[in-house]
């Protein structure tokens, strides 16, 4: 089966690494093309797709925008027999979806149709899921809305932040997608459609939503701090400047103003939120390196008594 695959960032090269293993033939690689990185925006990076497209020496295609119909007429003459797509960073008009002889199947990092969308993984820990998993379904012109072929579920632990899950169902994808590829390869694989009244949605990160309200319960002040960990970052503010924190977990009850740094010691900063208190392990200050918190406070950027979310001069 002549497998073009469809992807960008890193979340996207275990299942290409998959099918390589498996010895399917992949026939070439469609990536985003490379991005300007840096301060001056003079350093063209490209994807982790790409990277490990060219390590196998596999062709790799980077147009604008799926929609060049120059890009779909070269892919008519690949003629593939089926387009795998996981994270490409496009929705694919209906004329490529249909291609490939096959269609087009996509990797989700959610159990469709809960949460659909751009940040399922974000979603699902906001949300303080205990379950989540991923979904190979075949794609279709609406969002995350093609019938479902294969699942994998796992649990979320209490503590995992967004990049510990992401790099879990990144392996838990490669292995969906290998077995639904092998169970296609022996007959006709039974299909679900989904249930569009149950769907749920996970939209695209935007900087509020990474913000921490330290008003909100210690559980869910938790939650934001690793659903954004570790990119990218969610952000408080302390004397007027921006700072991220990271490694975050509850830690009983708190007895102070919302944001209010209770403790310092070996283990982070103790902060008290609206209701409860999270213990956090790593901050990046505004123009500084990310470090342990216990560094931070032993240069003195932070000390007990210091109030994250208080406008500068102490206020509210």
């Amino acid at each position: 089966m002549r497998i073009l695959f469809w992807g960008t960032p890193e979340f996207a090269v275990p299942p290409l690494l998959a099918l390589l293993g498996e010895g399917f033939e992949v026939t070439g690689v469609v990536t985003q093309p490379d991005r300007a990185q840096g301060r001056s925006r003079s350093t063209l990076v490209a994807s982790a797709v790409k990277v490990a497209a060219l390590e196998h020496e596999l062709p790799v295609f980077q147009p604008e925008t799926p929609k060049d119909a120059e890009f779909q007429e070269m892919i008519r003459l690949m003629a593939p027999d089926l387009s795998v797509v996981v994270a490409y960073g496009h929705i694919l008009p209906r004329v490529v979806i249909g291609i490939p002889a096959h269609g087009t199947l996509n990797i989700h990092a959610s159990l469709l149709p809960h949460l659909r969308g751009a940040a399922p993984i974000q979603a699902a820990i906001l949300e303080g899921a205990h379950v989540t998993g991923v979904t190979i379904m075949r794609m279709v012109p609406a969002l995350d809305a093609g019938p479902v072929l294969h699942v994998l579920s796992t649990p979320i632990a209490d503590d995992e932040t967004f990049g510990e899950l992401r790099l879990r169902l990144a392996e838990l994808g490669a292995l969906a997608l290998v077995e639904a590829l092998s169970l296609l390869s022996v007959g006709p694989l039974e299909v679900r459609a989904q249930d569009d009244a149950r769907a749920t949605y996970a939209p695209k990160i935007t900087r509020d939503s990474a913000r921490i309200d330290w008003s909100r319960e210690a559980h869910v002040v938790s939650r934001v701090i690793r659903a954004f960990d570790p990119a990218p970052g969610s952000w408080t503010t302390l004397h007027g400047r921006e700072v991220k924190l990271f490694g975050a977990g509850v830690a009983g009850a708190g007895c102070a103003a919302a944001g209010e740094v209770l403790d310092i010691d070996g283990n982070g900063l103790l902060v008290a939120c609206g209701q409860g208190a999270v213990r956090v392990r790593e901050a990046h200050p505004e123009g500084k390196r990310r470090a342990s918190a216990t560094a931070w406070a032993r240069g003195r950027g932070v000390v007990i008594g210091d109030r994250f979310g208080a406008q500068a001069g102490g206020g509210p």
